[in-house]
């Protein structure tokens, strides 16, 4: 093999050459210095750029960056509600913002923005030299590009240091090698504060003008570009001249970077600033309240607060959530909680908010961020300026003031002496109403509190939620955290218990004393009715819609206590021990756990689980939550037979039911149909004359300390308490019909107006059977009237082979089948279903005898 004929260099000679030429000068000290100078200024530069560079983004960090979005709610028909957001911003792409936009920013800010590498070097220059004059005694304006400012905004660090200056000036040098110029403008117009809590242009465009920034006009443009320096000091009502003669600045700059012509910057000039209130930008009235705050926490639970949380924080993920609030039934649901709160606790006095603040500074902002809701919309926060004899001169957050008169201030100071105004002092927050154009009357927060939440028969979706008299202030949810004893609003559970194991409602029960022998340190343990007295052998009917204590004791012991809390703990209501008292209300559980409860009641039985968001998308659109699984269930079943591309040939696919049976159908029918006889004629008649089929319960709990009315229709159930944060007697007089059961009725009237009138539909099986309302016996011959609610010929249903049976004489002696029920029969299991179900039941309609027709025949 023959080897390539190569020329070697003469290395030994090359170095040679260069030591020739290089040494003479080594021999010069002052080379010599300088060289190890340079070595060592190259050493420190090396070191001090390793030293800041850690800790800074990567290039695939700023690459994959995305700015922090807030979270936007909708309700139930899809519109927007509420946002979460600590940074109101709105990401637009760079070729949405207008060019006239860009160069007003650009001739603001940065004028040589797309030609300089991260840095502008004469800008630095002079920003160092005027630092060195100041001797770092305050801050030097001007130095930084855009690039910086984006850098800035990344590190999220404001320290006004040499170090910071230094890390920010390395990203920007990264930003320019990772980014593209209109990559990091976008950045900057979607990220830079502009006051009024708006991040981004669009975000202050609406804040500023309520325009979309496709809209801005150049002298609106401009003005905008004056805020980064510094929001606050070109405040449109605070600073109006010195942030109009800053925005014509910028028009000059416009103008000198040939973005527009002298015509254009003279016509600017002369129009106003143009901008509107702060806070009357908002597109949608947010609404929500306590429902609202709910969501936010269940967010946080599943995603984070923030971003280091993960990417779908709450606060910066940017989620778009579909919630199951209709935003009428919640204004109604507050309006009526609010107003029933509010009657209660009238005429028991003023009450001070115990707040204060300085009125010698400024006291409109201290106002303002004072935490306290107003919960009426005529009811307004405001702050006492001065105090006369006869008048006291307040002021609201808007800076705007009022006269409060002494005789609108009269009340009885609660827990004190003397009249609410003769209390009155400067300083003081209170909380007003309207009356004229300048005058005002004083109002209180009422002590009470309680809880109201409606829900969806069918799906157990919550529809409204209202959690006390103003979430503002008083974060505690009394519809989901509120623990307490529901009283007789319990005994359903108690009676549908009974129900599946063999009373009827015809089933007679002694309404007279009842005692227990609770050991021999406690001795005898005896039950009373609320109102001290007794009425012998009555129907369970009559027994719950007089809702008397001794008849559920029985039917409770008759049934057994551990059945009874076995179906509170499946139903959800709460897991109790098997004490008596238990039946009659004495465990503790929440309005949104009982209104779960009479919902599966009223779905036949079957499981119902409260929820408040319907699904979540993340920033893209891409669903990362649903609380309906069952597509989910069946792609893992099946392989994906919800999302098939293409049909397969095969039936289409049916999710399985979400449903289980938790009561026997025929009971929980059996149970909601005496409770439409609590309406009718028991202790809820007050909601008889809302004039459509409703069923519910109301309930006392001893001191009382707690009223409660829990019910609906077919399609929404709804539950309401008002009680005490620290339980203690409400007054001799509270009963849930005369309290709890109005709060409903105001709700039901707003909410159910436009609904339709549907019935309860009985399930398979039921038989329909006119008895004696008093006896419980069977009536032939007679006919019940839709005319008068206490007809002693009603409708009663029955399982199959429990209907009393017809008594009759045989040869002379006595064959009788009884029919006054007082010995019930167990029921017997509810029949199979069959493929295609019987027509729904129907009311009679007329006295004259339109029957109910029911499986099984007509009775």
């Amino acid at each position: 093999m023959k080897l390539p004929n190569l020329q070697i260099p003469d290395l030994v000679a090359f170095n040679q050459r260069v030591h020739q030429r290089v040494d003479p000068w080594f021999e010069l000290r002052w080379v010599r210095r300088l060289s190890w100078a340079g070595i060592g200024l190259f050493l420190v530069g090396a070191f001090t750029f390793v030293w800041f560079a850690v800790g800074l983004p990567s290039s695939e960090k700023l690459l994959a960056y995305q700015p922090p979005l807030p979270t936007n709610v909708r309700g139930y028909d899809g519109n927007p509600v509420q946002t979460f957001a600590r940074e109101r911003r709105v990401e637009l792409a760079f070729d949405e913002y207008p060019e006239l936009v860009v160069n007003a920013f650009i001739s603001a800010e940065d004028k040589t923005f797309f030609s300089h590498g991260g840095l502008d070097y004469p800008g630095l220059t002079k920003a160092v030299f005027n630092y060195t004059l100041s001797a770092g005694q305050g801050r030097v304006p001007g130095g930084s590009t855009i690039t910086q400012q984006v850098s800035k905004y990344l590190l999220q660090d404001d320290e006004y240091a040499i170090s910071r200056k230094i890390r920010e000036m390395i990203l920007a040098f990264r930003l320019e090698d990772t980014l593209s110029k209109e990559q990091i403008l976008e950045l900057y117009l979607n990220s830079i504060f502009l006051g009024r809590n708006a991040y981004g242009i669009q975000a202050a465009s609406r804040a500023y003008f309520d325009k979309d920034v496709a809209d801005l006009t150049l002298p609106e443009a401009a003005y905008l570009a004056v805020l980064p320096k510094a929001p606050s000091n070109y405040d449109p009502v605070r600073a109006t001249e010195r942030a109009t003669n800053r925005r014509n600045y910028v028009l000059r700059e416009m103008r000198n970077n040939g973005f527009i012509t002298e015509e254009q910057r003279a016509a600017a000039v002369a129009a106003p600033l143009g901008t509107i209130r702060y806070g009357a930008s908002t597109k949608f009235r947010e609404q929500g309240g306590y429902f609202m705050e709910e969501v936010r926490r269940d967010l946080m639970k599943r995603f984070g607060e923030v971003a280091d949380d993960g990417p779908n924080s709450v606060y910066a993920g940017g989620l778009w959530v579909r919630t199951s609030m209709v935003p009428s039934m919640q204004d109604a649901a507050a309006e009526a909680l609010r107003e029933g709160l509010a009657k209660f606790d009238g005429g028991r006095g003023w009450r001070d908010t115990e707040k204060s603040i300085d009125v010698s500074g400024d006291w409109q902002t201290q106002l303002r961020v004072t935490a306290l809701g107003t919960g009426f919309p005529d009811w307004k926060k405001a702050v006492v300026l001065s105090k006369s004899g006869s008048s006291a001169r307040i002021g609201f957050s808007d800076g705007s003031t009022g006269t409060l008169p002494a005789s609108a201030a009269q009340q009885p100071r609660r827990g004190g002496g003397g009249s609410a105004f003769s209390n009155l002092r400067p300083g003081m927050v209170i909380i007003v109403k309207q009356l004229g154009v300048d005058s005002y009357a004083l109002r209180s927060i009422p002590e009470i509190g309680g809880g109201f939440v409606a829900e969806e028969v069918r799906t157990g979706r919550v529809l409204a939620l209202q959690g006390g008299f103003d979430v503002i202030g008083s974060s505690y949810n009394r519809a989901t955290q509120a623990q307490r004893q529901p009283g007789s609003a319990f005994k359903p559970i108690v009676y549908v218990t009974a129900l599946e194991n063999g009373l009827t409602p015809a089933s007679i029960l002694v309404d007279a004393p009842f005692c227990v022998w609770q050991g021999a340190g406690l001795g005898n343990k005896c039950f009373r009715n609320f109102d001290g007295k007794y009425s012998g052998p009555k129907t369970m009917r009559w027994g719950v819609e007089q809702s008397r204590n001794l008849m559920t004791i029985r039917a409770a012991s008759q049934t057994g206590m551990e059945k009874v809390v076995a179906n509170a703990s499946k139903m959800g209501v709460g897991s109790y021990e098997r004490y008596l008292s238990i039946a009659l209300g004495a465990g503790d559980t929440t309005v949104l756990k009982l209104t779960n409860a009479y919902a599966i009641l009223a779905n036949h039985g079957r499981a119902v689980n409260p929820t408040l968001i319907d699904f979540v998308q993340d920033r893209r659109g891409k669903v990362i939550f649903r609380t309906d699984n069952r597509c989910q269930v069946m792609e893992a079943d099946n392989g994906g037979a919800c999302n098939a591309p293409d049909w397969d040939g095969k039936a289409m696919p049916r999710p399985p039911s979400r449903d289980r049976q938790l009561i026997d159908p025929q009971a929980a029918y059996q149970m909601v149909h005496i409770l439409e006889g609590v309406v009718e004629r028991g202790t809820a008649t007050i909601l008889r004359d809302l004039d459509r089929p409703l069923f519910g319960k109301t309930g006392t709990t001893s001191g009382p300390t707690n009223v409660w009315f829990v019910g609906g229709t077919p399609e929404i159930v709804a539950g309401v308490y008002l009680g005490y944060d620290q339980p203690r007697s409400m007054g001799g007089y509270a009963q849930g019909g005369r309290i709890a059961a109005p709060v409903f009725k105001q709700f039901a009237q707003v909410a159910f107006r436009d609904m339709p009138k549907l019935p309860f539909v009985a399930p398979p099986g039921i038989r329909m059977v006119r008895i004696d309302r008093a006896t419980g016996k069977r009536v032939f011959g007679s006919f019940p009237t839709s005319v008068d609610p206490k007809s002693s010929v009603i409708w009663e249903a029955f399982q199959p082979e429990t209907e009393p049976r017809r008594s009759f004489r045989r040869s002379g002696a006595v064959a009788e089948e009884r029919g006054d029920a007082d010995t019930a029969r167990p029921a017997r299991k509810a029949r199979p279903q069959p493929a295609t179900p019987p027509p729904a039941a129907r009311r009679p309609a007329t006295e004259s005898g339109e029957f109910l027709q029911r499986q099984g025949g007509i009775y």
